[in-house]
């Protein structure tokens, strides 16, 4: 974290306070916008004039090259303004390709040529004056293949698979001698299948021209990148590019990076001289963006009699776009979760003629846990342990791979208390000893980890003569709760109530900010939020004191509070909005900062939790449904109580769909997903889900950053999966490795065991 001077130190109202705003479950910032309708998102912008529409058109072979073109009916449609390819699209840079050396992305060229390396990949794109017409006329667009067979079998590659570039394994002691010597042993192979982010807002961008200067709205997570990204590829500085994403309708990670709808709609407004909008559909989302890839992990752990683990082993193949690097690392999470002397982890990638993979909600953790979690479950019957006591047990004391001491780390607690609030207690060891009527009714529970991140931002404050406090970042909120926390600590910082606190974020002309992902948010834009409003605060107490018409002249700076919109020293005081109409008629602007501390690597943080599940399982059709989840969560200081409970539970809700039905599968004839839309690829809905619940413990990790803060918004995510599995063989006995746990799967192992 950054340093915090002897003032800030004396002064700050927030970093003990327990009985302010921080950390209160208030009402979104936004929520009456986005509940009435009125809240623009990237598609819905009104723009200076009348815009037009422009449609992508996908390819239909995984691999290959366009040999031929026919627009010449899409051209002469109704309404059409232009029909693009690869021929005739106006020129880019290349891909990657950087004229400003610190861009943070390189150009990203659209229909760059006639090489086709995923099924769905943008080949052509029309324009008209309705969403009508041109969809209509990107239908007449004909385009001929010269394909060759896609290489899509991830399950028939395994073999093949390398190292990612740059990376080793991590080995620490001897695993092999220490596997073979332990007395029980595990050896287990799990598998997770490709999955889609199925954000509620698909990716759709608006764009105009004012001059030599872009005006682009999208849906982006981070919002400079997107900038940078867009100024290479349309060859024009990067302060030529005013980049804006206010609204957005879900991430997941699926929008940390720009598609194609940015760059066509402002190369397309460009050439028309107007307004450009360009949306995915539902179904270019599954192909024309980035998804989860598959896994396969293989774990094995070798235990003493008594639990302890003696030797620890994650490894997992994964696989990505042939011309891509992506790893889900799904074996790093557990290098810091349980002691073991010997331990070997790594990964494998396979490159495949799939769409490009990318980072989904808790990469690495969610896919990772579903293998772990469960087999320390399945070592705990070999040992005849409790599982809880099994993960106690293997508690480190400081971190097992480096060393380092923990900077918080509450995971037996969340552990103890949410068996104990949970009922842990009356589960019954022995599988399919419980009955509700027709269901077999099981426990099952798996610990969370996520590791905690902190990045370099900036943020403003300012104060006008009304005494209004308005924050700007370049920070996104992807619906986690952003401009409703850095409203809580605006408010608190300088004692007004949230009604006089403006927050403006997603525009490229803010103060920067890394943007809304790896659960970094919060932490990152709120630590930098509270340097600015200090600052802003030092300023403020400064010009009360230095200003003889001022009540509170000639006192200590570091004396004066803030409360309900009045600054005070002893028993002098006056409102905000005079001292700033008397000394700043035009507004106070002042900016901070935050950067990670430089002994930031001296410790181990991460968050932690417990998920407990509790399932019923039809015997005669395989059925599972999810009776009550309760999950237990030490994650830092929580900045507002309603929204981390909310991504905590909507994580909880994921694991879900992952054990039980997400999932999409490969033809491999075409190379395509096969589900495309959301009445296919099943997420779960409001009748899935039972009695669901929760807890966050109270912790202040002040190795983080300066107010403790840490990110929930993969915690929750991490380890719910393998709790819902680990319930099914509670209830039933069978044990399906192969996600998601669907009942064809179950009935195959109810029936061999005849039930």
């Amino acid at each position: 974290m950054s340093s915090v001077s002897d003032w800030e130190a004396t002064a700050n109202p927030v970093k003990d306070n327990r009985a302010g705003l921080i950390g209160k479950g208030v009402d979104r910032y936004e929520g009456p916008l986005k509940v009435t309708g009125t809240a623009p998102y990237a598609y819905e912008v009104q723009p200076p004039s009348p815009p037009a529409y422009g449609v992508m058109v996908g390819a239909t072979i995984a691999t290959g090259r366009i040999i031929a073109v026919d627009t010449a009916e899409a051209e002469a449609a109704p309404g059409v303004l232009a029909v693009w390819t690869h021929l005739n699209v106006p020129a880019q840079p290349p891909r990657g390709a950087k004229a400003h050396p610190r861009s943070t992305q390189g150009s990203k060229p659209a229909l760059e040529s006639d090489k086709v390396t995923y099924w769905g990949q943008p080949v052509a794109f029309v324009v008209a004056d309705t969403l009508e017409n041109a969809t209509a006329a990107s239908h007449l667009v004909k385009l001929t293949y010269d394909a060759d067979t896609p290489d899509v079998n991830f399950a028939k590659r395994l073999s093949d698979a390398g190292q990612p570039p740059g990376e080793q394994d991590v080995e620490i002691g001897n695993f092999d001698e220490g596997f073979a010597n332990s007395p029980v042993r595990l050896d287990e192979t799990w598998a997770t299948p490709l999955q889609n982010h199925c954000q509620m807002e698909p990716c759709a961008s608006l764009a105009w021209w004012e001059g030599d200067r872009c005006i682009a709205h999208t849906s982006i997570q981070m919002v400079k990148p997107a900038q940078h990204g867009l100024a290479e590829t349309l060859g024009i500085g990067r302060d030529d590019v005013h980049l804006l994403t206010r609204y957005i309708g879900g991430g997941f990670g699926g929008k940390g990076q720009t598609y194609d709808d940015l760059t066509l709609a402002a190369l397309a407004a460009r050439a028309l001289g107007r307004p450009v909008k360009v949306a995915f559909t539902r179904q270019q989302m599954m192909h024309g963006t980035i998804h989860r890839p598959a896994t396969v992990m293989r774990v094995r752990l070798g235990a003493e009699k008594d639990g302890r683990l003696n030797a620890f082993s994650i490894m997992t193949w994964t696989h990505c776009h042939k011309d891509g690097s992506f790893t889900e690392h799904a074996s790093n999470f557990a290098r810091a979760l349980y002691a073991a002397p010997n331990r070997l982890t790594g990964h494998r990638l396979v490159r495949l003629d799939l769409p490009h993979a990318g980072p989904m909600r808790a990469p690495g953790e969610a896919s990772g846990t579903m293998s772990l979690e469960c087999a320390m479950d399945e070592l705990a019957e070999k040992l005849g342990l409790d599982p809880v006591e099994l993960r106690i047990r293997n508690e480190p004391p400081a971190d097992p791979e480096n060393g380092r001491p923990f900077s918080q780390r509450q995971l037996v607690r969340c552990l103890k208390e949410g068996a104990q609030l949970f009922g842990w207690d009356r589960r019954r060891p022995t599988p399919g000893q419980v009955r509700d009527g027709r269901w077999l009714v099981g426990m099952g529970m798996a610990a969370a980890i996520r590791g905690n991140f902190l990045l370099p931002a900036k943020c403003s404050f300012s104060v006008d003569a009304d005494g209004v406090i308005t924050v700007r970042q370049g920070m996104t909120d992807i619906g986690t709760g952003t401009y409703t926390v850095l409203a809580q600590i605006a408010a608190e910082t300088l004692g007004v109530p949230l009604g006089k606190v403006v927050v403006e974020i997603g525009d490229s002309e803010l103060p920067p900010a890394p943007g809304s992902g790896g659960q970094f948010g919060a932490a990152t834009a709120g630590s930098a939020a509270l340097a600015a409003g200090m600052n802003l605060r030092k300023a403020i107490a400064e010009m009360a004191t230095s200003d003889p018409h001022s009540p509170l002249h000639a006192g200590d700076p570091a004396e004066v509070t803030f409360q309900d919109s009045v600054i005070a020293l002893e028993n002098r005081s006056e409102t905000l909005a005079d001292l700033i109409r008397r000394n700043a008629p035009e507004g106070l602007t002042v900016e901070g900062e935050i950067r990670p501390a430089q002994d930031a690597q001296k410790w181990s943080t991460q968050t932690y939790g417990g998920h407990f599940v509790e399932v019923g399982v039809d015997p005669v059709t395989g059925e599972v449904r999810v009776r009550r989840m309760l999950g237990v969560f030490a994650a830092g200081r929580i900045l507002n109580a309603k929204t981390a409970k909310s991504q905590l539970t909507g994580g909880m809700i994921w694991g879900v769909g992952s054990a039980l039905g997400e999932g999409n599968a490969v033809d491999p004839r075409y190379g395509s997903l096969i589900n495309q839309d959301l009445a296919q690829y099943l997420v779960p809905v409001q009748a899935d889900i039972g009695d669901l619940d929760a807890i966050m413990l109270d912790e202040v990790d002040d190795k983080a950053n300066p107010m403790g803060i840490k990110g929930v918004g993969e915690l929750g995510n991490s380890g719910a999966g393998a709790a819902v599995a680990n319930a099914i063989y509670n209830a039933c006995g069978v044990r399906v490795r192969d996600y998601p746990i669907t009942p064809d799967k179950l009935l195959a192992g109810l029936i061999a065991q005849g039930r």
